[in-house]
C-alpha cells in the first residue's frame, strides 16, 4: 500500500503526524488538533480512547473522534457519545473543467468573523474561529458582504481537504460553491498535493462534486462526543 493511501485510511492522524503536527495534542496514544483551531481526533487503537477523551474533554465540551472502522471506547460517567455521523471520503481523480464567473478572493484575517458566522448559519457544529489557520479560505461577496466560502481544512505531506464548502440561503443555486470548489482545488493541484474531501453520506453535494471530477473512496464516520 502506498504512503498516500494509508493516510486516507486514517486522515486527521496523519494530518495531526504531518502537515499539522504543530495544531496536535497527544493523550494516551490518542491525536487532536488544538480545541481552539478544530474539535477533532483520532486513533489508532480504540482500547485508548476512553482515557484519552476524559483529558481531551477538560479543555474541549464538544468534540469529533474521526475513523474508518475503528468504534472508540468512552467513559459514560464523564462523556456522552451523541451520534456517529456517517460519513464518505471523496478523492480527485482528474479535475474537470469548470467555467468561473464569480470574483473569488482570498479570505484573510479581516475576515475571520464573516467566515466563522456563514458557516455556522450553514452547517454549525464544525468550525471554530481558528479553524482558518488550517490553510487557505476563499470566498465570494455580494454588495460588499461575504456569501460563499470554501476553505482547506486537514493537511498531510500529500493531501488537503477541501472543506467548509457553504453558501448563503439567499444566494443558493447560483453555482457559487460549484465555482469555489474548483478555484480551492486548482490551488491544491499547483500546491502539487492531492485534494479530497469529507462529506455525510446520501449529501445533495455529491453529484456536484463528482461533475468536478471526485470519486468516492470509502466510509469515514464522525463520533461526535460532549462532556457529562
Amino acid at each position: 500500500m502506498s504512503h498516500f493511501k494509508e493516510t486516507l485510511e486514517n486522515p486527521v492522524w496523519f494530518a495531526l503526524s504531518e502537515a499539522h503536527e504543530k495544531l496536535s495534542i497527544t493523550y494516551n496514544g490518542v491525536k487532536f488538533y488544538d480545541p481552539e483551531v478544530c474539535p477533532f481526533g483520532a486513533f489508532t487503537d480504540a482500547a485508548n480512547t476512553a482515557e484519552a477523551l476524559n483529558t481531551y474533554a477538560k479543555s474541549c465540551d464538544s468534540f469529533f473522534l474521526v475513523s474508518e472502522f475503528g468504534v472508540p471506547t468512552y467513559d459514560s460517567n464523564h462523556i456522552i457519545l451523541n451520534r456517529k455521523i456517517e460519513g464518505c471520503q471523496m478523492v480527485l481523480n482528474s479535475l474537470i473543467e469548470t467555467p468561473i464567473t464569480e470574483t473569488i478572493v482570498r479570505l484573510t484575517e479581516d475576515d475571520m468573523e464573516d467566515i466563522y458566522n456563514l458557516v455556522w448559519l450553514v452547517m454549525p457544529g464544525y468550525y471554530r474561529k481558528r479553524t482558518f489557520e488550517m490553510g487557505e479560505y476563499y470566498g465570494i461577496f455580494k454588495e460588499g458582504k461575504l456569501v460563499s466560502v470554501t476553505g482547506q481544512r486537514m493537511q498531510t505531506d500529500e493531501f488537503v481537504e477541501v472543506s467548509a464548502v457553504v453558501t448563503h440561503p439567499d444566494y443558493g443555486r447560483r453555482g457559487l460553491a460549484k465555482q469555489l470548489v474548483y478555484h480551492v482545488t486548482q490551488q491544491i493541484l499547483k500546491n502539487k498535493k492531492k485534494p479530497i474531501l469529507h462529506t455525510t453520506k446520501g449529501n445533495a453535494a455529491i453529484p456536484l462534486y463528482e461533475k468536478l471530477g471526485y470519486q468516492l473512496t470509502r466510509d469515514m464516520n464522525w463520533w461526535h462526543f460532549s462532556r457529562k
